[in-house]
C-alpha cells in the first residue's frame, strides 16, 4: 500500500477592484475644492452619520484637520474627503452633489441605502 501525500495549490485569484464608497458630481468636487482653498484650507470634509430627525438618521458634515483612525479617506475628482467608518454601510454607492437654490445651497446625498425620508427632508431610514 502506498501512500500519496496530495498537495493541492490553487492559484491566488485578484482580487477585483472595490467600487468606490462614495462619489462626488463635478459641482460637488469644484465646492470643495473652492472651500479647500479658502475659508477651510488645511481641513477636509468629514462626513458621518448621526442618530437625530423623524427618521432616525441625519448626514452630519464637519471640517478636521486630520483622517481619525476610524476615518475612510475617500478621493474622488481629485478632491479628498473623510467618512467616518461607522458610516460606511449606510453611505456605499452614495453620491454627493452641490446645489444652488433660490434661498439656499448646499451639499445633496442620493443614497441607494435610504429607504425613506421625513416629511421636512432632514432625516432619513435606511
Amino acid at each position: 500500500m502506498t501512500e500519496h501525500n496530495a498537495t493541492t495549490t490553487t492559484a491566488a485569484t485578484p482580487r477585483r477592484a472595490l467600487p468606490p464608497l462614495m462619489t462626488l458630481t463635478d459641482r460637488a468636487a469644484q465646492r470643495l475644492e473652492k472651500l479647500y482653498q479658502t475659508n477651510h484650507a488645511g481641513h477636509l470634509l468629514r462626513i458621518a452619520i448621526s442618530t437625530k430627525g423623524c427618521s432616525g438618521h441625519a448626514y452630519d458634515m464637519s471640517f478636521v484637520e486630520q483622517a481619525g483612525p476610524g476615518d475612510e479617506v475617500v478621493v474622488d475628482k481629485g478632491v479628498t474627503l473623510l467618512v467616518d467608518r461607522k458610516a460606511t454601510l449606510f453611505l456605499i454607492g452614495s453620491v454627493m452633489d452641490y446645489e444652488v437654490k433660490q434661498l439656499e445651497s448646499g451639499f445633496t446625498f442620493s443614497n441607494p441605502n435610504e429607504k425613506g425620508r421625513c416629511g421636512c427632508g432632514e432625516s432619513f431610514h435606511v
